[in-house]
């Protein structure tokens, strides 16, 4: 008789992640609106949480079928890899809106240091932002604890990042991130975040990543 390997109610196959709630109030940002927030951190943001709960579980339940095929059971581990990097990412995006756009603190040192200054970083972030408008991705400044560089990359999905790279900056360039506000405007869209980047969160970032490449 084969071994039995369900494996449901394990801490990797729970499936019992709780949303992030918001730490601003959405009705205070500057040029984006309180509806396209809500919308998206229901909606897209609660989309994936719901759905990574769901594949963990479907996994833990999964692992225990001998006659499950290999490949079926890599294809959910896919799915489990595209959710929880959207979960993660989405986390970091509400997270570093709130703010009043003002750069300040360490994350200015880092800026001049790899990129020339903030003024520098800015101009290729933002065309970076504005090179995947009318398709999908992310726009991250990363600081990479196995490198210690800091980069802007960008992700045409929620799998993609360097390896060992720990965002500092999110930036969601998916069409349900500013259609609501601007339509196919997404440049205005890139403006307005700019405009309600909290960087203090970035900051508590930056020295994060910073301890972690000294420890």
């Amino acid at each position: 008789m084969a071994e039995d390997h369900t494996v449901t109610g394990a801490s990797a196959f729970r499936g019992t992640h709780q949303p992030k709630p918001l730490k601003f109030d959405p009705a205070k940002l500057n040029g984006l609106s309180e509806r396209l927030i809500r919308s998206h951190w229901k909606n897209n943001y609660g989309g994936a949480l719901k759905a990574l709960n769901t594949v963990e579980q479907r996994l833990g339940a999964m692992l225990g079928d001998k006659d499950l095929p290999p490949y079926v059971y890599a294809d959910l581990k896919r799915e489990e890899l595209v959710r929880t990097g959207s979960v993660v990412l989405h986390e970091h995006y509400f997270d570093n809106l709130g703010g009043d756009g003002r750069v300040n603190g360490p994350v200015v040192k880092l800026l001049a240091e790899w990129f020339g200054g903030y003024e520098s970083w800015q101009a290729e972030f933002v065309k970076m932002a504005n090179g995947l408008a009318g398709g999908s991705g992310w726009v991250m400044l990363t600081y990479n604890l196995h490198t210690g560089e800091a980069h802007n990359y960008w992700a045409w999905d929620h799998m993609h990042n360097a390896p060992m790279g720990r965002p500092l900056l999110v930036l969601d360039m998916y069409e349900h991130a500013y259609h609501l506000d601007y339509g196919a405007a997404a440049a205005k869209y890139v403006d307005a975040f700019m405009a309600n980047v909290d960087w203090g969160e970035v900051n508590r970032r930056v020295d994060g990543a910073l301890a972690a490449r000294l420890a």
